[in-house]
């Protein structure tokens, strides 16, 4: 109440009456000048007073002369005030004095009006024109004109000041969605200088800078990533918008950029976006594809040549036991070896076409290595070494079963690479927040250059009768369901085959933290419920998308969520994970990993397959006491 009174306090300080009617033609405000000029009643200068009863007590009351319809006369009044335009008008008054009438519109509705009493102006004006007889009527009219315009003008300009102003935050507010938008978005002219750029190319592509508005791209992306953008960005300028993906060097990441061209300044509009764990998930589902096609293909045909197989081997056998001539030992012996290897093929030729998905689970990486050296070790000769590093401390989301069984076929590998003698190395790193590599190396001969150009075909080997062709084709084929990939190559001493994958880290979650619990079927939420509260923690409960981030928003306290991908009303649990971005989620589902609700889930956070116990939810969530 004190600011109100300070601020009609310092309207009555104006010496030009002044009134603020609001949108629904309601004062909002006015001076004591106001009600001084007018000579208006207390009541029609309250705030609330009706624009229509003020405009009739002022016609009743002979402010606009003489008036042949009063009704229609304060009708268009009200009309004009209800579609209210910026204006300025002087007028004489019936008392004979002369005021200047001021309006502009408000942006939240209504107006204000300013109104001047300009009779001693106009007075001065007349008398200059009496005493100036010399004067021409030209320059009379050109003077008066001037000082109509000089007002018009200061309207203008206060007109002028109030669109910049709402320029200015309409400014603010899109930089600001900009900013909160999860990609890099900006703009470059002709020469392929920034002029625009929110702050997102470091979260994009990390390692560059923030603020780039005036660098040119090249200094901006580096002379690596520039190269590869070039050709498009040259398209765009040309006028053809292009949109296109790459391999970040610097970061690993995968980008996908948009260029939009500009033609009204000749520059191009970027959108970049981080699409590395979409392509991954992508690389994942397109090999399972491949797997259900080659399984379709080879499943008939291994059937026929596997009952072959079982014919041929009868025959040999009672070849065997028949009172046959020695030199026909040896043949039947080579028979039955060959027949029983073509069995094993067949059996191999299975593990690769039959189903296989990758089912990541929370991996102690260094224990992992640690248990494979002692596995691997007694197939290696004396005379061979196997040393594992890692720099890999926090866990991470891995198959553990299928990882082992590539590493030791890289070691097998390895091991019949060097010979009698050699060293293998293998290490486990992690690039970039984004990949977890797994490097096997030996001081063997290395890979010549047929080896390097066809290692992941399958059946291709340089061992002869004794390889099946098959085991880099299996690490590959593990390679691509998880999202990654299988680099071969030589270096100095010998070969070196990385195994890159995905990088997901594993929660790490003290027992006393509270979880929101996301599940539909009340019977499975108490069980769950129960074994979160065994481990320590508190629960709250929703069972659709709606009532889980009503809670998230509502509970600042949540330390993670735990969801069921399949859940009340039409939106999946896998929604809370990006609705969520400052909130660990974690999924629970009894889909089956083929299922691309599954797919998409791991693709984006971690998956905890049902049926799970107690002890599976605690390892799942790295538990540990909480510090006291």
């Amino acid at each position: 109440m004190q600011t109100d009174a300070l601020i009609q306090a310092g309207l009555n300080l104006i010496g030009q009456a002044l009134s603020i009617y609001d949108s629904d033609l309601k004062l909002a405000a006015c001076n004591a000048r106001f009600a001084e000029m007018f000579g208006l009643p207390e009541a029609l200068t309250k705030p609330g007073a009706d624009f229509e009863a003020t405009i009739r007590n002022l016609a009743e009351r002979g402010e606009y002369g003489e008036i042949d319809d009063f009704e229609t006369f304060i009708k268009t009044r009200v009309d004009q005030a209800r579609a209210f335009q910026p204006h300025y008008m002087e007028r004489t008054r019936a008392n004979g004095r002369t005021i200047s009438v001021e309006g502009a519109p408000l942006p939240q509705g209504g107006w204000v009006t300013v109104y001047t009493d300009i009779t001693a102006t106009k007075s001065q004006e007349q008398l200059l024109r009496t005493r100036s007889e010399l004067l021409s009527e030209e320059v009379l009219a050109r003077s008066e004109e001037l000082a109509a315009t000089n007002r018009k003008l200061a309207a203008t300009v206060s007109a002028l000041e109030e669109a910049q102003r709402e320029l200015t935050e309409m400014e603010a507010r899109t930089r600001l969605t900009t900013e909160m938008m999860p990609a890099h978005i900006a703009h470059v002219d002709s020469g392929g200088r920034y002029t625009f750029s929110n702050r997102r190319l470091s979260t994009v592509m990390p390692g560059r800078p923030s603020q780039i508005v005036g660098l040119h791209i090249s200094e901006a992306l580096g002379n690596d990533a520039y190269a590869r953008v070039l050709p498009h960005l040259q398209m765009a300028l040309a006028g053809n918008p292009s949109t296109f993906e790459f391999t970040d060097t610097g970061s690993s990441r995968r980008i996908r950029v948009a260029f939009t061209p500009d033609e009204t300044e000749n520059g191009v509009y970027i959108l970049s976006m981080d699409v590395t764990e979409e392509t991954q998930a992508r690389a994942a589902l397109q090999q399972t594809r491949r797997r259900e096609m080659a399984a379709q293909l080879t499943s008939g045909l291994a059937h026929d040549f596997s009952n072959l197989l079982t014919i041929i081997l009868g025959m040999q056998s009672k070849l065997a036991r028949m009172d046959l001539p020695h030199d026909a030992d040896p043949l039947i012996t080579a028979t039955l070896q060959a027949a029983r290897r073509g069995g094993d093929l067949l059996n191999r030729i299975a593990d690769i076409t039959a189903h296989r998905a990758w089912r990541p689970e929370p991996l102690d990486v260094s224990a992992f290595l640690a248990d494979l050296h002692t596995l691997a070790s007694p197939s290696l000769p004396d005379t061979i070494g196997l040393h594992v590093t890692t720099d890999v401390t926090k866990r991470a989301l891995l198959d553990p079963g299928q990882l082992q069984d590539s590493l030791l076929n890289l070691i097998l590998n390895a091991r019949d690479a060097c010979g009698t003698d050699g060293q293998i190395g293998l290490t486990a790193t992690e690039v970039r927040d984004t990949w977890i590599d797994f490097t096997v190396e030996d001081t063997g001969a290395g890979f010549t250059q047929d080896a390097l150009q066809h290692a992941l075909d399958p059946f291709f080997t340089t061992k002869g009768d004794g390889g099946s062709g098959l085991g880099l084709s299996m690490v590959y084929d593990t390679a691509k369901l998880a999202g990654g990939q299988l680099q071969v190559g030589n270096q100095t001493t010998g070969a070196r085959v990385t195994l890159r994958l995905p990088l997901r880290h594993a929660a790490k979650h003290l027992a006393s933290e509270l979880v929101l619990l996301v599940e539909d079927s009340p019977d499975l939420r108490i069980t769950i419920r129960d074994m979160l509260t065994n481990l320590g923690h508190s629960v709250i409960e929703a069972a659709s998308v709606d009532e889980a981030l009503a809670l998230a928003h509502g509970v600042p306290d949540i330390a993670f969520v735990l969801s069921d991908i399949s859940l009340e009303g039409d939106e999946l649990g896998t929604e809370l994970v990006t609705a969520l971005p400052d909130k660990p989620v974690y999924l629970t589902t009894s889909l089956p990993l083929s299922d691309p609700r599954h797919l998409d889930a791991a693709s984006k956070t971690a998956v905890l397959p049902k049926p799970f116990t107690q002890s599976d939810l605690a390892t799942f969530l790295g538990h540990q006491e909480p510090t006291p």
